[in-house]
């Protein structure tokens, strides 16, 4: 169960945050169209936990990143093989990163 003072229960969920903020404040992802994809994501669940809503998230990440010609499916499979193995290789408890896969 996530803690009243964070917001996230995992390194991924703040890190697909964070990754969405960046994109639409260096004007890349445009906010509403996220919204909208997030909405969309969700609108099928009836219960939400807060690993579901961040699943939601990077779904919705993806899809934009895809069908607004951000990213191509090749290069969100690479990076997504990426970043499961550098969590792999990563100790438990320190910062994932790319450079450690």
């Amino acid at each position: 169960m996530r803690e009243p003072d964070r917001p996230f229960d995992a390194p991924w969920q703040a890190q697909v945050f964070a990754m969405t903020v960046a994109l639409n404040e260096a004007g890349q992802l445009d906010w509403s169209r996220w919204a909208e994809a997030l909405g969309t994501q969700l609108a099928d669940q009836s219960e939400v936990s807060n690993d579901a809503y961040y699943s939601a998230w990077l779904a919705a990440f993806e899809t934009v990143l895809l069908e607004d010609g951000i990213a191509d499916a090749g290069q969100v499979s690479d990076l997504t093989a990426q970043w499961h193995a550098a969590a792999r290789a990563t100790p438990h408890g320190q910062p994932i990163e790319l450079g450690n896969a």
